[in-house]
């Protein structure tokens, strides 16, 4: 008994079983997670993500002292110079200068004094910060590169534009006249108009007219009524004859 129990418990040497089991699903992972490579790492490392730090509250902080720099004295001198130049001259023109010679330079300057004119050198910086803090700040753009000032006591824009067409080196950009600025093309239109003598004597003579047409007005009526009187009184004293030649003719 027991031995036919081993038998069929122990199969015998060479022996095939008729089931065999097969398995299905899923293959085993073979692959294994390799290594990071160290210049991978170390790029990971330098491009990894820090959050920032909460900075301290504002009132937390010192107040920062703000460094003003002061004005050198020949700065302050020059800004002085440009505030009076502004208040006694009415014209006050901004030219480019194209690298003038000083030869042409003082040409230029001969042409221009012989019309009471003057060229005044100012650096960009000084005039641009005397004229941020002024009632000209619109002034400023026009001081870019080297710039000189034409100024004069009085308006004289069409001899300025004609010394000008001499001197192609220096460029006309803007200008203040009588407190008004003006660009380029505003320039050339001021050049067109009239000068002051002539507009004056315009209105004198359009005033005179006036009051002459008045005054033929206000004597027109009574002279008028004058002739007609007179008229009428010729007439009458031509009825009155009229009138005594008839009756003198009737009585005869």
């Amino acid at each position: 008994m027991a031995a036919t129990l081993c038998c069929r418990l122990f199969p015998k040497a060479g022996w095939v079983p008729l089931t065999q089991s097969v398995r299905h699903g899923s293959k085993a992972v073979t692959r294994h997670k390799k290594p990071v490579h160290f210049q991978k790492q170390k790029l990971l490392a330098v491009t990894e993500y820090i959050p920032p730090t909460l900075s301290a509250p504002p009132a937390a902080l010192a107040p920062r002292v703000k460094k003003t720099e002061e004005e050198s004295p020949l700065a302050v001198m020059l800004r002085k110079d440009l505030e009076s130049l502004f208040k006694e001259y009415k014209m006050i023109a901004v030219v480019q200068n194209n690298a003038i010679t000083a030869e042409d330079l003082m040409l230029l300057k001969h042409r221009l004094k012989k019309h009471t004119i003057s060229i005044k050198f100012f650096p960009n910086q000084v005039t641009r910060s005397f004229l941020n803090s002024s009632i000209y700040g619109n002034m400023s753009p026009l001081f870019v590169g080297k710039t000189v000032l034409f100024v004069s006591k009085e308006p004289k824009v069409k001899e300025m534009l004609q010394v000008l067409r001499h001197s192609p080196q220096m460029v006309l950009l803007g200008a203040c006249i009588e407190n008004t600025l003006l660009s380029y093309q505003g320039i050339l239109s001021y050049s067109k108009l009239p000068s002051i003598a002539i507009i004056r004597g315009e209105l004198v003579s359009g005033l005179t007219m006036m009051t002459s047409k008045t005054v033929s007005m206000l004597h027109h009526h009574p002279a008028h009524l004058s002739a007609l009187l007179q008229q009428y009184v010729k007439q009458q004293s031509s009825a009155d004859t009229d009138k005594g030649a008839s009756i003198q003719e009737a009585a005869a």
